[in-house]
């Protein structure tokens, strides 16, 4: 009698979820230097518009200057280091820093510097840029001087993502917010396989196709989807789309007639806190009974999840095991632990 062995894969150790210098080393080496969404263009629709938007411990602002250009920069005042605008969004024609009254353009360029006779003042004169790009209104951002071109790191996303004509029509109706108990890792983690989806996600499991449910692996992005147990066939071609965008992003494309999406931003806060940031993008700013009850739908997915990532997290500081295994369904982890393995200089 031969007993089969099954060769286990080992994943990310579990202290990398509780590390203070090792989120440290995230913050700069991940969020600093890769392209973040930070909103949609539908928050700075009008000429003064504008949005705060913190990224790893960076303040930022995100505004439409009246050249009808949208911009960003550092939310800190050049001239001694303060933050210069506390609301969260909102419309002005300059932003004036409440230290010495220093006033910037919606641009980020100085307008005013009372304790000044010039305003030439070199590196001085602006508040930091920030390079910005704009795709199907989705406001990305990059926090390296230096960064590439977004479209060389997710070009073959765009071009999936090209496919959703409404995607230019929609705009931000609706925005949730909840700091989770939990490293921006595991909550990833999660998102990654749907082994739980049974046991966790009882609703969830009954609307979509558990025994055809599909995790595809692409370049810096993976994509979920199932086709809906209660559509018609000719309905449920047009099925849901599920996608993870490296590092921290979900995005929840729903097509059809009535065509919406809806995105998730995971931020770090602490090595066991995140931010997550749930949006909800519509063609108009009345939500009908049906996309209501999408909302419903949605949240109380991710209300199971915040559950399981919380009691995820107790597990990571304990003494039991020093890493987990991958089961062989959860290779979109597996993926995603390699990159970032790899973005963080582990051999």
């Amino acid at each position: 009698m031969t007993t089969e062995t099954h060769t286990l894969e080992y994943t990310l150790p579990y202290k990398n979820y509780v590390d203070p210098e090792i989120f440290a080393e995230e913050k700069k080496k991940i969020f600093r230097s890769r392209w973040i969404l930070a909103g949609h263009a539908s928050q700075v629709e009008n000429i003064g518009d504008f949005f705060t938007f913190d990224l790893a411990d960076q303040p930022l602002i995100i505004s439409r200057d009246k050249n009808n250009e949208i911009h960003a920069f550092y939310n800190i005042c050049p001239h001694r280091g303060s933050k210069v605008e506390k609301s969260e969004s909102g419309n002005k024609k300059i932003f004036m820093c409440q230290y010495h009254g220093w006033t910037f353009q919606l641009d980020g360029s100085l307008n005013r510097a009372p304790n000044f006779h010039t305003k030439e003042l070199g590196k001085h004169s602006c508040m930091t840029k920030v390079n910005l790009e704009i795709f199907k209104g989705l406001i990305f951002i990059n926090l390296d001087p230096e960064a590439k071109p977004m479209a060389e790191t997710f070009g073959e996303l765009m071009e999936n993502l090209g496919k959703y004509d409404f995607l230019d029509s929609l705009k931000k109706v609706r925005v949730n917010t909840r700091v989770i108990d939990a490293n921006w890792k595991a909550v990833v983690d999660n998102y990654l396989e749907c082994d739980h989806c049974q046991i966790a996600h009882p609703e969830f499991a009954k609307t979509f196709d558990m025994k055809n449910y599909y995790i595809d692996l692409h370049d810096n992005f993976s994509c979920q989807y199932s086709k809906m147990t209660s559509k018609t066939d000719e309905e449920r071609e047009e099925h849901a789309n599920f996608y993870w965008v490296w590092p921290n992003l979900m995005i929840s494309i729903y097509p059809g007639e009535d065509g919406n999406m809806t995105t998730s931003q995971i931020l770090p806060i602490a090595p066991d806190k995140s931010l997550a940031i749930y949006s909800y993008y519509f063609q108009s700013d009345e939500i009908s009974e049906a996309n209501e009850e999408l909302i419903r739908f949605v949240d109380q997915v991710r209300k199971e999840d915040f559950d399981l990532v919380e009691l995820l997290q107790k597990g990571f500081d304990t003494q039991a095991f020093e890493r987990g295994i991958y089961s062989p369904t959860e290779y979109a982890i597996k993926y995603f632990h390699g990159r970032y393995e790899e973005e963080m200089g582990v051999d």
